[in-house]
């Protein structure tokens, strides 16, 4: 093969179409030698048609059935707009891959608003740090996904990706090349959108409403030719509501992140970034390098930052990250456009009590684990050998006063416990723990609730409901118990961290 033959063989270009309020907006973006090239851009209102509509104008296919075979060397790919997508923060043991994912689905069970099968999450796992992972989980309700995947399959994209993490992506790669810590700022019409990075990555999404049009009104005009109206009450907001974001992500000086705003060079951006400066804000404008790319000729930095968004999903998908936050994994497959029914749902701990105890120990020991930090930093201002014995011994403590959880779910289980099926363990400190399960009769439901009074360590058992199942005729059951000095109500150490939003 000669090498021009091998640099055609090695071109490859990614589609990109997505909403951004009311347009569409696609580009193909070729990867050759290393460089991306613009091919062509495009753009339509979104009222005047469909996504396959705009798909077909941008000349793709647009009759897919499950026997399509797509080019490798054409991918197309969708965005999906982010403003009904929340973000969660926690933090989780350093455990194997799959043991963290049946941690997060239970764990995120919790902090869903809505019942469990009406929502999708993704998550994406961080940096370990003293011996826990931090873990991103992003959560949408599954009705606006499944509406998109609806709309799209004609022309059968290979993946469906988050408008925020093409954001991200297009942030690092043409409007700054760089992998700091920040939070960038996309201004739109109507919309901000702040997304916060983290080693590289996208770790939480907030959309403002506060957009462009707030800022340009026509009651008063600025040096620089540039419109604004009520200036002091939209920008303080504005301010107050980066801020905000800032300190519930942990950043409780405003200058300790710097505060990028993408920007197209215009007056009306820039004049937001002074604004954030004199708020107190480490803010500054992110212009797009022109060199980032090979264009046709006029292609230049206004046209980037128009084209951002779509350019951020080619770039996702030429380079095919494998740890993106996929929330239609179990909604769209490009293949056989198959739909699953799935959820998240809760474990039975006769087929997931690892999941169950990994899940418990992240509820139970952070409060623990926060109030021994806290002792172990005051301890950190003290020098010589009494503190390292302090620091050891003070550790050693908090092994031994952890609940023994893997222990109370082998007592659970063990011993004769005749025809007894568990279907549920709910564990958290300062309360009682609860069971809940199937027994053939009373008999057994009785020879249970001996059995866990037997057990070292465990009190109070006490049968709190029953009632027969119409069809299988078993007798359904919930016993509640204390364990140890764990379930008591002065054990209770609550969590700001893993509360329900």
């Amino acid at each position: 093969m000669s090498s021009s033959e091998a640099n055609r063989a090695a071109v490859h270009s990614a589609v990109a179409i997505a909403q951004e309020e009311n347009k569409f907006k696609a580009v193909e973006l070729r990867k050759r030698e290393g460089l991306f090239e613009v091919l062509w851009t495009k753009s339509g209102k979104a009222g005047d048609g469909s996504w396959s509509g705009f798909a077909a104008e941008c000349g793709l296919p647009t009759v897919t059935t499950k026997h399509t075979k797509f080019s490798g060397d054409r991918v197309r790919v969708v965005g999906f707009e982010s403003t009904g997508v929340a973000f969660y923060r926690m933090d989780a043991p350093a455990v194997a891959e799959n043991e963290i994912e049946a941690l997060v689905k239970m764990q995120a069970e919790a902090m869903l608003p809505l019942p469990a099968q009406e929502m999708e999450i993704a998550w994406r796992r961080g940096a370990v740090r003293d011996g826990k992972a931090a873990i991103t989980i992003a959560a949408a309700r599954k009705q606006p996904l499944q509406a998109l995947v609806d709309n799209v399959r004609d022309f059968g994209p290979a993946k469906i990706l988050l408008d925020c993490e093409a954001i991200v992506r297009a942030w690092r790669a043409v409007f700054s090349q760089s992998k700091e810590d920040a939070l960038v700022v996309d201004v739109t019409a109507r919309s901000t959108q702040l997304c916060l990075v983290e080693n590289g990555h996208l770790s939480n999404a907030t959309v403002l409403d506060i957009g462009l049009e707030d800022f340009l009104r026509t009651s008063r005009s600025l040096p620089g030719g540039v419109d604004l109206a009520d200036q002091t009450e939209v920008t303080e907001r504005f301010s107050q509501d980066i801020r905000s974001v800032l300190e519930s992500s942990g950043y409780s000086e405003p200058t300790d992140l710097p505060v990028l705003v993408l920007s197209d060079g215009s007056g009306a951006i820039e004049s937001i970034v002074c604004f954030l400066k004199s708020a107190g804000l480490n803010a500054a404008a992110a212009l797009p390098e022109a060199g980032s790319f090979r264009a046709q000729s006029g292609f230049g930095p206004a046209q980037i930052y128009e084209y951002k968004l779509p350019i951020g999903l080619a770039l996702m998908a030429l380079e095919k990250p494998a740890d993106g936050l996929n929330l239609f994994a179990n909604l769209y497959d490009p293949a056989g456009m198959k739909k699953k029914d799935y959820g998240v749902h809760s474990l039975k701990i006769a087929g997931a009590i690892a999941a169950v105890l990994l899940t418990v120990l992240a509820i139970v020991s952070y409060g623990f684990d926060v109030a021994t930090e806290k002792r172990l930093s005051r301890l950190e201002g003290q020098a010589g050998f009494k503190e390292l014995v302090e620091r050891q011994t003070l550790i050693k403590t908090v092994a031994r006063e952890r609940p023994d959880l893997l222990q109370l779910l082998s007592d659970i289980n063990s011993g004769e416990n005749r025809g007894v099926t568990l279907d549920s363990f709910h564990f958290k400190k300062g309360q009682p723990v609860t069971v809940s399960g199937q027994v053939q009769d009373n008999d057994q439901l009785y020879d249970f609730q001996k059995s866990l009074l037997n057990k070292k360590g465990i009190t109070d058992v006490n049968i709190q409901n029953t009632s027969r199942d119409s069809k299988t005729k078993r007798l359904k059951f919930t016993i509640t118990f204390h364990y140890k000095t764990f379930t008591k109500k002065s054990a209770q150490i609550r969590s700001p961290e893993l509360r329900k939003p």
